[in-house]
C-alpha cells in the first residue's frame, strides 16, 4: 500500500500568478489533447496515412508526458528544466523530420534523405544542448549555437529548395500543399526555438532577447510547432481520402 501510495504523490501545488508554471500545465494538457484526437483517428484511414497519423500521435504523446514532469520540476525548484526538454526534442523533433519522409514517400522519397534529416536534427540539438547547459560561458553558448544553427538550416535548405522540396513538387496537389505548409513549419515556427536559446544564454546578442521568459518562449512553440505539424498530416490524410 505504501509503494502505491508512494506513485499517487500529488504533484507541487503552482502559484496562482505563476505564468511560466501555466504554460507548462496548459502545454502538457493540449499535448495530451492532441495525442488522443490523433490515437483515435487512426482507424478512419487506410494503411497508406496511418502511420503518418501514428508518429504525429507519438510526437504529442512524448512531449506530453516530458511536460508533465517539467511541469513538476519547475513548481519544485523554480529553475528551467533544460535537461528534460532536450531529451524531448532529441525524441521528437527526429520524428517531426520523420513526417516529411512518411508524406513524400509515394513520391519517392528514400531512407537515406529522412536518414539525412534526422541525423542534421541530432546534431542541431545536441549542439544546442552543449550551448545552452554545458559551455555556458564565454564564448561557448554563441560558437555552439552556431553549430546548432547551421544544422538548422541544412534542414531548412533541404525541405525548402533541396531533394525534399524537389519531391513534393512532382507529387503537386494536396502533398505539395502539405509539404509547403510543413516548410512554413520549419521556417517560422521552429525560429521560435533560437530565440528561447539567445534570451538563456550569454553571448554577443546578450540585450536583444535578454528579459524574455525563455520557457513560455519555449512552451508556446512546441505547441504550436508539434500540434501544428500533426494537423497538416492529418488534413492531408482527410483531403487524400476524400479525393
Amino acid at each position: 500500500m505504501e509503494k502505491l501510495l508512494s506513485l499517487m504523490t500529488v504533484a507541487p501545488a503552482m502559484a496562482t500568478d505563476d505564468y511560466v508554471g501555466f504554460t507548462f500545465f496548459v502545454g502538457c494538457m493540449a499535448m495530451m489533447a492532441a495525442s488522443a484526437f490523433f490515437f483515435l483517428s487512426m482507424n478512419s484511414f487506410d494503411n497508406k496515412w496511418r502511420t503518418s497519423i501514428l508518429v504525429s500521435g507519438l510526437i504529442t504523446f512524448i512531449a506530453a508526458v516530458h511536460y508533465w514532469y517539467m511541469r513538476d520540476y519547475w513548481a519544485t525548484n523554480a529553475e528551467s528544466p533544460t535537461f528534460f526538454r532536450y531529451v524531448d526534442w532529441v525524441l521528437t523533433v527526429p520524428l517531426m523530420c520523420v513526417e516529411f519522409y512518411l508524406i513524400l514517400k509515394a513520391a519517392g522519397a528514400t531512407k537515406g534523405l529522412m536518414w539525412k534529416m534526422i541525423f542534421a536534427s541530432v546534431i542541431m540539438l545536441v549542439t544546442g544542448y552543449f550551448g545552452e547547459a554545458v559551455y555556458t560561458t564565454g564564448a561557448g553558448p554563441a560558437v555552439w549555437g552556431a553549430l546548432s544553427g547551421a544544422a538548422y538550416f541544412y534542414i531548412l535548405y533541404e525541405v525548402w529548395a533541396g531533394g525534399a522540396a524537389k519531391l513534393a513538387a512532382a507529387a503537386g496537389g494536396a502533398v505539395q500543399q502539405a509539404h509547403q505548409t510543413l516548410v512554413k513549419f520549419v521556417f517560422i515556427g521552429w525560429a521560435i526555438y533560437p530565440i528561447g536559446y539567445m534570451a538563456g544564454t550569454e553571448g554577443w546578442y546578450s540585450g536583444i532577447f535578454g528579459g524574455l521568459p525563455m520557457d513560455v518562449i519555449y512552451n508556446i512553440g512546441d505547441a504550436i510547432n508539434k500540434i501544428g505539424f500533426g494537423l497538416v498530416v492529418y488534413n492531408l490524410a482527410v483531403a487524400s481520402k476524400t479525393a
